[in-house]
């Protein structure tokens, strides 16, 4: 299995899951400069979900006695134009994420590996959840145009992404935070 493109698409994910990590640091560094403490403190626990995840990929393999390496991070926005612009690019990153996935899902099916299958069934589950509560946060903030208090309202009381911890999710190497 050293050589599948199972792994190599697992090792990537870890930097993809990383780099959307700092990403959102990046919005909610952005969100607490504007004085947006709802969004800012949306954003901050995404991040540290995403975290979760890439450390989840990270127990998987090492449950499988798989090599595992931590790839480098790629470039992140820092800077935005509106209140709209970081929650529209949090979006397309799950969209990217969600895609990323499903590329994995495939390569352990077309390599007649069901235990890499059974693994991201969870990961797929919870890309739905991410993409469905990132859309209605960009309609929700297009919609509130100027009316920042009526958006930081709407994520202070719909506590968008707060769901509980999934039981069912798998371990992360170190503990999930």
């Amino acid at each position: 299995m050293t050589d599948s493109r199972f792994l190599q698409l697992l090792r990537e994910q870890v930097g993809h899951e990383f780099d959307a990590h700092q990403q959102y640091i990046a919005i909610a560094v952005w969100f607490d400069g504007q004085d947006l403490p709802q969004l800012a403190r949306h954003y901050y626990r995404q991040a540290v979900e995403e975290r979760n995840h890439a450390m989840m990929f990270v127990q998987y393999m090492l449950d499988r006695t798989l090599p595992v390496a931590i790839p480098s991070g790629g470039p992140v926005v820092s800077d935005f134009d509106d209140v709209v612009a970081p929650i529209a690019l949090a979006l397309a990153q799950e969209k990217d994420v969600t895609s990323q996935i499903e590329a994995l899902f495939q390569a352990a099916r077309s390599e007649s590996d069901p235990l890499g299958e059974q693994f991201l069934l969870w990961f797929l589950k919870e890309q739905v959840e991410e993409v469905a509560s990132a859309t209605t946060l960009l309609t929700v903030a297009q919609r509130a145009g100027t009316n920042l208090f009526d958006l930081e309202n709407y994520v202070a009381r719909e506590q968008i992404g707060d769901a509980v911890a999934s039981t069912d999710a798998p371990a992360a190497a170190g503990g999930a935070l």
